[in-house]
């Protein structure tokens, strides 16, 4: 898997990250949303460079001009609810791409700290042939990421997988490096150092769904 790192390099993007970080510019969900919204437009703009590109002629009142144009015939599926926002900035750049939705929440059979990854809602054209675009802000296991291309493989095989997130923990990347293709691109903010005894990445931000849309009551 080839990992995107976008922290490596200092940017505007330091920015939105601590925003989301801090516990004080959190309580405001809109600024909260908006931040994921802009690195998805970040994280897009990234990925683009690895798309494939055509000449097209473009003629302006003035004359014409030459100009190289993406020809990806692209699917961005994101996983809910926390993938909303990062979905409206991915969409935000590749506004022809076909949409994609589905459901991974975290179940605790036992009412304890062990969980599993529960898909069970699945909209999506066929993807066949396509690039996909798999978004979820919080890449901590893993798991959620692997649960859902198993639930997606129903739709078809992709020509080529980008998978994207606002922060990681390094457990997650590892088995995402495991599971997915070699050729599988991962485009990311930034990478924490662990997970902690409830699965949840430290440093990290704390759960990016509560924070985008409010609390829920626990399956």
């Amino acid at each position: 898997m080839h990992v995107h790192h976008l922290l490596n390099n200092n940017s505007i993007a330091n920015k939105f990250i601590a925003q989301l970080r801090d516990v004080n510019v959190q309580q405001d969900r809109m600024r909260f949303r908006r931040n994921i919204e802009r690195l998805g437009e970040i994280l897009s703009y990234e990925l683009s460079s690895k798309l494939q590109y055509t000449t097209k002629e473009i003629t302006s009142p003035l004359g014409t001009s030459k100009v190289e144009v993406p020809t990806n015939d692209i699917v961005i599926c994101s996983i809910l609810r926390a993938g909303l926002p990062l979905h409206n900035g991915i969409l935000n750049y590749f506004d022809d791409a076909e949409n994609s939705f589905i459901s991974a929440y975290r179940h605790h059979p036992n009412d304890d700290d062990e969980f599993e990854i529960k898909v069970e809602y699945l909209a999506s054209p066929s993807l066949n042939g396509k690039t996909l675009i798999l978004a979820d802000p919080m890449l901590a296991t893993g798991r959620s990421f692997v649960n859902v291309m198993q639930a997606l493989k129903q739709m078809g095989t992709p020509k080529e997988i980008h998978l994207v997130a606002i922060i990681g923990a390094e457990e997650g990347l590892k088995l995402l490096d495991d599971e997915f293709p070699q050729n599988t691109h991962l485009w990311i903010a930034a990478i924490d150092q662990k997970l902690d005894y409830r699965g949840y990445i430290v440093p990290g931000l704390g759960d990016a769904g509560d924070l985008c849309f409010g609390t829920k009551k626990q399956h």
